[in-house]
C-alpha cells in the first residue's frame, strides 16, 4: 500500500510519467503550521537536475498546496499538495513494455497489473515517489525543531568509500546543522572528491554505483515508542523501505554488533553533570525494548546501485518467449545516494513525528 501512519496519515499518488505526483495527510490538528517557504528549501535539495553527479531530468519541484492550507495553517481537513511533472520522456520506455528491466518492479508488476501496469520511468515504483515523502517530512521537521528535537544525514559510503560516521554519544549540534545545509553532505569534507570520481568514473562506464546513508536524531525524550510491533525500529524501518532502493537498515552497531562478546556492546550507564541518565557508548542506536533512551537515535540505509543503467543487460522478451538483450535509455542517477540524504532525512522526521503523537493520546 502507499498509505504509512498510525496518528498522522500519509498517502502518496501518482507515478514519474503521469501528469502529477503529491501527497495527501490526515490527522493534523487545525492550526498547524506549514512552512511553504521551508518545504520549497526541501524539495530544492532533492530536485534532479541540479547536480552533474545525478540524473539529467529537470523538475523544479513546485509544490502546490490544493486543500487543507490556509494562511500558512491547517484548516483541520486533509492536506493535499501536489507537484506536476513536466520534464518527462516517455518514448525512452516505449521498447521495454514487453522486456523487463533487470532489478526492477517490472516484472512482478507486469504479472500482477498486466496491460495496466504504468511503466514509464517506473510507474509508481520510481524514486520519484520520494518528492511526496519529503514534502511531508518537510512539514514535520519545523515542527520537530520546535520541540529541541533534529535530523541529520550524511553520504556516509559510495561503494567501497567510506565517511567519518557520526559520533554515538554527542550531540554533534553545530555539525548536524552544517549538514542539513550541504548539497554533499558528508562529515570529511576529503572524501568528497574520492566519492564524486568514482560517481563519474562508474557513470562513464555506463553503470552505477550503491551507497550508505547515516541518519542522527537528537533530542527526543526517553520512552518514546512500543515493545514489540510498534517499536521506533518498526516504525522508523517501515517508512524507509517506501524509500525506492532501500535494500538494508541497521541501528547503532548494527551487524558489527553480531560479533560482539555481551561486555563489549552494553551500554554502561552514568549520570552527567546535569543529573540526567546517560550511557557511555551507543551501540543500541537510542533504542532499548523498541523505545527511545534519550541518547542519539542513529540507523543506517543501504541503497542498492542504481538499476537503470545503459550497459547491455540480458533479460527475457514475455511476447515472444524468448531471451533477450536490453540496453536502457532515459536519465538515471548513477549514484542514488547523492540525493538521498534528504530524502532519508524528511522520511525520519515524519515516521518520528507520527510516534511522538501516539505518546501524547
Amino acid at each position: 500500500m502507499n498509505c504509512y501512519g498510525e496518528n498522522i496519515k500519509l498517502t502518496v499518488f501518482g507515478q514519474s510519467h503521469a501528469p502529477s505526483i503529491g501527497v495527501i495527510i490526515d490527522g493534523f490538528c487545525a492550526g498547524t503550521p506549514i512552512d511553504e517557504e521551508y518545504v520549497a528549501h526541501i524539495m530544492a535539495q532533492r530536485a534532479p537536475g541540479n547536480s552533474p553527479l545525478a540524473t539529467s531530468r529537470r523538475e523544479p519541484d513546485t509544490v502546490e498546496f490544493v486543500s487543507g492550507v490556509e494562511n500558512g495553517k491547517t484548516v483541520g481537513t486533509s492536506v493535499c499538495a501536489v507537484i506536476r511533472n513536466r520534464d518527462v520522456r516517455s518514448a525512452d520506455y516505449s521498447d521495454l513494455s514487453h522486456r523487463p528491466r533487470p532489478s526492477h518492479a517490472d516484472f512482478p508488476a507486469m504479472v500482477r497489473y498486466g496491460e495496466n501496469y504504468d511503466m514509464r520511468g517506473g510507474g509508481q515504483f520510481s524514486g520519484r515517489l520520494t518528492a511526496p515523502i519529503c514534502i511531508a517530512g518537510a512539514i514535520a521537521l519545523p515542527l520537530l525543531s520546535s520541540r529541541g528535537i533534529k535530523i541529520a544525514c550524511h553520504i556516509y559510503s559510495v561503494g567501497n568509500i567510506k565517511d567519518t560516521p557520526f559520533c554515538q554519544t554527542d550531540e554533534q549540534g553545530d555539525l548536524m546543522q552544517r549538514l542539513t545545509e550541504s548539497s554533499f553532505p558528508v562529515i570529511d569534507r576529503n572524501v568528497e572528491k574520492e566519492m564524486t570520481e568514482l560517481i563519474r568514473n562508474t557513470a562513464q562506464k555506463l553503470d552505477s554505483v550503491g551507497g550508505v546513508i547515516e541518519c542522527k536524531i537528537t533530542g527526543l525524550p526517553v520512552g518514546v515508542g512500543e515493545p514489540m510491533f510498534c517499536g521506533v525500529e518498526n516504525a522508523i524501518a517501515k517508512m524507509m523501505f517506501g524509500i525506492p532502493a532501500v535494500k538494508g537498515i541497521e541501528f547503532g552497531a548494527g551487524f558489527c554488533g553480531s560479533e560482539m562478546t555481551g561486555s563489549q556492546y552494553n551500554d554502561e550507564y552514568y549520570f552527567d553533570g546535569d543529573g540526567n541518565v546517560r550511557t557511555y557508548t551507543n551501540n543500541s542506536g537510542g533504542i532499548c525494548g523498541g523505545m527511545t533512551t534519550g541518547m542519539p537515535v542513529i540507523f543506517r540505509v543501504a541503497l542498492k546501485p542504481t538499476p537503470s543503467i545503459s550497459l547491455p543487460q540480458k533479460t527475457v522478451d514475455l511476447k515472444t518467449k524468448e531471451n533477450a538483450v536490453i540496453e536502457i535509455n532515459g536519465r538515471h542517477d548513477p549514484c542514488i545516494a547523492t540525493r538521498a540524504s534528504v530524502v532519508v532525512r524528511t522520511a525520519a522526521a515524519f515516521a518520528v513525528y507520527d510516534l511522538l503523537q501516539s505518546g501524547e493520546q
